[in-house]
């Protein structure tokens, strides 16, 4: 039996114990949901469409992206542009996954990448890789976080002038700090180590050397095609 397809399962018990794994990041995550609500309802933003943009969207990167470009004129060429190569990762995200995903029916597996993000992939990547059930990790993670994010949002609008800048507490390393965390604690070996290395040496020439935004696009893409053309050898 196919590996993959053993593990691409989701049982409801398992969405609820990946929404529970996340919540305590999902905390800080509203963080930075009411820093947005606060930003948005800065430029003009009516509260309706605030909220209907973090539950839509999902994506606080280029949503931060887009008020900065927004006014009388939406710019809508540049802000697609902007919006893409924030989010390009998730390109690279979906493919990771496609080995489990693509045991599931279009509409179930279409569903559960609408809830994906950065920490929910990498900590359900880390459970596939050691042979566990982790869609439940990666759904009822994101839920956990869009959720959060939402919630966020709405106390940005109305209590978002109780702290003037999270940046100053630090806040903007959580994620980071998870991120590198998950690396960390991920396996090792040569082949991980010389892709992750990649990545983030283009990443900091690319955030140094090239335009805003791009070191997103080029460490995800340089990490991603070594990883493809370094191909893993399955276990038998």
């Amino acid at each position: 039996m196919d590996t993959h397809a053993a593990l691409a399962r989701l049982e409801p018990a398992d969405t609820w114990l990946g929404f529970k794994h996340l919540l305590p990041l999902s905390l800080f995550v509203a963080v930075f949901g009411l820093a947005f609500g606060l930003a948005a309802t800065q430029v003009g933003l009516e509260d309706d469409a605030i909220i209907l943009m973090s539950t839509l969207v999902f994506a606080g990167a280029s949503q931060f992206a887009a008020l900065e470009l927004w006014g009388t004129q939406v710019p809508l060429v540049p802000l697609v542009i902007t919006t893409f190569a924030i989010n390009a990762r998730h390109l690279l995200m979906g493919a990771t996954l496609y080995p489990w995903l693509r045991h599931l029916p279009p509409l179930k597996r279409y569903g559960i990448m609408l809830f994906a993000s950065d920490a929910n992939w990498a900590m359900a990547m880390q459970g596939f890789h050691r042979g566990e059930r982790a869609l439940g990790v990666l759904f009822g993670g994101g839920l956990a976080i869009w959720s959060f994010w939402i919630l966020g949002t709405w106390l940005g609008l109305h209590f978002g002038n109780a702290i003037e800048d999270p940046f100053n507490l630090g806040l903007d390393m959580v994620m980071g700090c998870f991120l590198l965390a998950m690396v960390v604690g991920g396996r090792k070996d040569l082949r991980n180590l010389v892709i992750w290395s990649v990545a983030a040496l283009s990443a900091m020439l690319a955030y140094w050397y090239l335009p805003a935004n791009s070191h997103v696009v080029v460490g995800a893409l340089s990490g991603g095609v070594l990883g493809a053309l370094w191909m893993e050898k399955e276990s038998k």
